[in-house]
């Protein structure tokens, strides 16, 4: 049961993540969500690192439902924790690029203490 839990809430991670890459191709106006102030969405330079960014999160994404597919629980748990990385780093540049603190630990300290947990429950299983 516990490991059930555990490859559902992986393979949720992995396809938000790849919405999250997916929507930032469609919608630009979606980057305004991630924390910095003064995001500059109809620039055409800043929609170009958007798109390296989109592509960031579908890789790490799909990445994550390949392993949830065939890998064992703890490479899985492994991997996770070690994704949970980016959103550590993506906290970091909102703040240091002066956005909000709601946003950094909200928004992407949420998302690595939730990937952290779900690691935490592949370990157990």
């Amino acid at each position: 049961m516990l490991l059930t839990v555990a490859h559902t809430l992986a393979g949720l991670v992995g396809a938000f993540g790849v919405f999250l890459g997916v929507n930032a191709f469609r919608t630009p106006r979606a980057a305004l969500g991630f924390g910095i102030p003064g995001t500059p969405v109809d620039d055409a330079t800043f929609q170009a690192w958007l798109h390296v960014k989109a592509v960031r999160d579908i890789a790490s994404g799909v990445l994550i439902l390949i392993l949830v597919a065939g890998a064992t629980p703890d490479l899985l748990g492994w991997c996770m924790l070690a994704a949970a990385g980016i959103p550590v780093g993506d906290a970091l540049i909102v703040l240091r690029s002066k956005g909000t603190r709601a946003a950094a630990f909200g928004i992407h300290g949420a998302t690595a203490a939730a990937m952290a947990a779900v690691s935490a429950l592949l370990f157990l299983a």
